[in-house]
């Protein structure tokens, strides 16, 4: 059969698909990061430590850490919509009834089961673009997408920081999350059914060696190893900014600190911008300069300044999301066999390193405070950018990196 041809550019089919998609990457994005402001609240009337407190987004993380390699095997046998549609019907459902949690561990189990149902989404989304978009539109929808994270994880620390302040968190939370269930139904009625993806539903052996697959090619396990670092030293900055912002000599509100996640604007600007970049120049000459940026910016937030401090976040945020957005399609264009498995093992070393740099990072605050989460995120960062370096080495694949496919019968 002729091959079928990708969503162009330009047609009312890619408006469609990339709105449905910013929208998704907004709802699950929103969804993870709403605690992440009130982790100081959490610690300071529920559980007295910031890592217990950390918690409530780490559990999430590690969770949908678990649940990504079993979702890119749903993927496979059940259709990429399909799976995305329910993953964030669930997720949304899960956001409603947070704030009706009357314990510590009432709200932790609630958090746990979303870390599962968001698993859905991030597993699939890449490789839905990867195998739908035509070529001269894929890094742009990539960083797009990638922008909606950006966006969701501003907008959920915003709306959720600011609204608690000020009508206490629960209410601030169920606020956010019946404009996160507004984005999902959105989401069922724009994103397209996919014509290119083959509905391939393997057994766990299969799984397995595709898998393993990925760890034979010669750059993606850097790139998981990158992942990793990265996501783990940006979210160990995010989740103790806050309580150093509301100590002297800053002396921040709560609303003031959840405002300050507004930068991520910049971080959705930078991933498109780098996205078109690593297109022209090539990924292996801009990955380590974007390692290098978002290092650079950490180390300014060692300044007892609050200008210097937040210039310095909103520069690391800019280095993250651009060189996260060029790592992860990387991983998509790289991967020969099991495109979702390898994109989920990239999401799996990502989240992993949120869940566990992250909390390690409060056990450094809690011994040294700044300083020992600085001493945290700047091995992490050194770390990926050797990687990095080393990446910049491996020759990219001779023969066409995404071969055209079979539509999916529906």
């Amino acid at each position: 059969m002729p091959p079928v041809p990708g969503i162009r550019r330009g047609t009312p089919e890619f408006l469609r698909a990339n709105i449905a998609f910013f929208l998704s990457a907004f709802s699950v994005f929103a969804s993870l990061y709403s605690v992440q402001p009130l982790l100081p609240m959490f610690a300071q009337y529920w559980v007295r430590d910031a890592g217990t407190a950390s918690l409530a987004l780490s559990v999430t993380t590690a969770t949908m850490a678990v649940a990504l390699i079993p979702a890119s095997f749903l993927s496979d046998r059940l259709g990429r919509r399909r799976l995305m549609v329910g993953a964030l019907t669930v997720t949304a459902l899960l956001g409603l009834l947070l704030p009706l949690a009357q314990t510590w561990w009432q709200l932790i189990a609630l958090r746990t089961a979303m870390g599962l149902s968001l698993a859905g989404i991030p597993a699939v989304a890449m490789v839905y673009l990867s195998e739908e978009m035509d070529a001269d539109g894929l890094g742009f929808s990539m960083g797009l997408y990638i922008g909606g994270t950006a966006i969701g994880g501003m907008a959920g620390r915003v709306i959720s920081g600011i609204l608690s302040d000020l009508l206490g968190w629960r209410l601030g939370t169920g606020i956010l999350a019946a404009l996160i269930m507004a984005a999902v139904l959105a989401v069922i009625i724009l994103l397209p059914q996919p014509r290119r993806s083959v509905r391939d539903p393997i057994r766990l052996p299969e799984l397995w060696r595709r898998c393993r697959a990925s760890f034979s090619d010669a750059a993606l396990p850097w790139l998981f190893a990158s992942s990793f670092l990265l996501m783990g030293a940006f979210v160990t900055l995010y989740n103790y900014a806050g309580f150093r912002l509301a100590l002297p000599p800053f002396l921040l509100s709560h609303s003031a600190i959840a405002a300050i996640f507004l930068v991520y604007l910049l971080g959705s600007l930078s991933s498109t911008w780098a996205g078109g970049l690593s297109q022209r120049l090539g990924r292996r000459k801009v990955f380590w300069a974007l390692v290098t940026l978002m290092g650079s910016g950490m180390a300014l937030t060692a300044f007892d300044s609050t200008v210097i401090t937040i210039l310095g976040l909103a520069i690391a945020t800019m280095g993250f999301f651009a060189a996260h957005g060029v790592a992860s399609a990387w991983v998509t264009r790289r991967a020969r066999t099991g495109k979702a498995q390898a994109s989920a093992l990239y999401l799996v070393a990502y989240y992993l390193g949120a869940s566990s740099l992250g909390t390690l990072g409060g056990y450094a605050w809690t011994a040294w405070n700044w300083p020992g989460v600085l001493l945290v995120c700047g091995t992490a960062t050194v770390l990926a950018l050797l990687v990095a370096i080393r990446l910049a080495f491996i020759p990219p694949l001779l023969e066409p990196e995404q071969p055209a496919q079979a539509p999916l019968a529906q």
